[in-house]
């Protein structure tokens, strides 16, 4: 018998087996919803040649729940859960080729899934999903030593729109919010540094960590200033992010802000994915640092983030709006730059910027892109 071969089509969101050229099976699947990437921690799917490595699950009953291939519990069908689960069967890829010899490290598996109505089009956090019975109707077909192959993609897909967060989405600079919380004097010292930044008279990298060194935020304080950036939601905000997901733009919010501060705002408003700042807390809740390699923590961190999303996802059209200098800094990465000028006007990117707002009612004005650019396609 000649041996198998699987083949998925990130732009199909379909899983392939073949005997030789002879199609035998075809299966809908999730790739990840931010596309393709082989960077560990990116949550993006890696593409190329694979071979199976490992496979886990037998004898196990369908939408048994998997941490680390350990059972540790069982889904039903219909139990409301936005948990992405490993479920019923795992097939692990081992990568083949220089770019995506990590997968084996980064856990990346065939597996079936606690979402199978988004089976179909990209949903996964970088693991191709199944449905639970075809991945068991998989799962019996292959065996380790299997090639895969994940091909990348080459169709354009769907629109993204980046939004800055504080002062855009957001009334409130977190960061100077978490300078509040120390009193007065450190206040005034983190505003002072995060204006200069934000007008461009200062390197973003240059006071980044200084501001972090004086203020050392504990868990309760970014808590309390989480809820500060829901409460101060700049009005007409979540209208706009509905009516661009009606139009088939995908909402990111890239900021250089602290990425747990700004995730209960996203939820709010129904945008799924935050590129921030990781913040961390030892187990008393106590300040244990930040993520000072992530892009947003320097000037030039914005567009290299843009850039890294249009070559995952291939997709249509970009936009972004924001209030800063850093913001403004991603104008070439992208087909409209919409500077914002309702919570602070800064001249500069207003004299730079494509279009110009001070209120989110006047977004419903603003004639957006359809395709790119020729200055900002990848």
């Amino acid at each position: 018998m000649n041996e198998l071969r699987l083949e998925v089509s990130v732009d199909d969101q379909v899983l392939r087996v073949f005997r030789d050229t002879e199609l035998v099976r075809s299966y809908p699947v999730s790739t990840a919803a931010k596309g393709v990437g082989f960077t560990p921690g990116s949550h993006r799917t890696p593409t190329g040649r694979f071979v199976i490595a490992q496979k886990a699950g037998a004898g196990e009953p369908p939408g048994t729940i998997f941490v680390s291939r350990k059972v540790v519990g069982h889904w039903q069908p219909g139990d409301a859960s936005e948990k992405d689960h490993v479920l019923t069967r795992i097939i692990r890829l081992s990568g083949l080729q220089p770019e995506n010899a990590n997968s084996f490290d980064r856990y990346i598996y065939l597996h079936g899934t606690n979402h199978e109505a988004k089976l179909g089009s990209p949903a996964s956090c970088g693991c191709v999903r199944l449905a639970n019975a075809d991945v068991t109707e998989l799962y019996n077909l292959v065996e380790p030593g299997m090639i895969v192959e994940i091909l990348p993609p080459v169709r354009p897909r769907g629109k993204l729109a980046f939004f800055d967060c504080d002062s855009t989405l957001s009334s409130i600079e977190g960061i100077d919010e978490l300078g509040r919380a120390r009193g007065p004097e450190v206040f005034a010292m983190v505003e002072h540094l995060t204006n200069a930044a934000m007008n461009g008279e200062v390197p973003i990298g240059e006071v980044f960590g200084r501001r972090m060194e004086i203020i050392r935020p504990d868990r309760a304080t970014a808590d309390a200033v989480a809820q500060l950036y829901v409460d101060t939601m700049v009005p007409g905000t979540a209208e706009v992010i509905v009516d661009l997901k009606r139009k088939g733009w995908t909402p990111v919010i890239l900021s250089g802000g602290f990425e747990p501060l700004i995730r209960p705002l996203a939820k709010v408003l129904g945008i799924d994915h935050v590129e921030a700042v990781p913040l961390y807390f030892d187990p008393e809740g106590n300040y244990a640092g930040y993520g000072n390699s992530y892009p947003t923590t320097r000037n030039g961190g914005k567009p290299e983030v843009v850039r890294e999303w249009k070559q995952a996802t291939l997709p249509e059209a970009v936009i972004m709006m924001g209030d800063g200098i850093s913001d403004l800094e991603a104008k070439p990465e992208v087909d409209l730059f919409i500077g914002f000028g309702g919570v602070v006007a800064r001249k500069p990117v207003q004299e730079g910027a494509d279009a110009w707002l001070t209120s989110m009612a006047g977004f419903a004005h603003v004639d957006l892109p359809v395709g790119p650019r020729a200055s900002s396609r990848v």
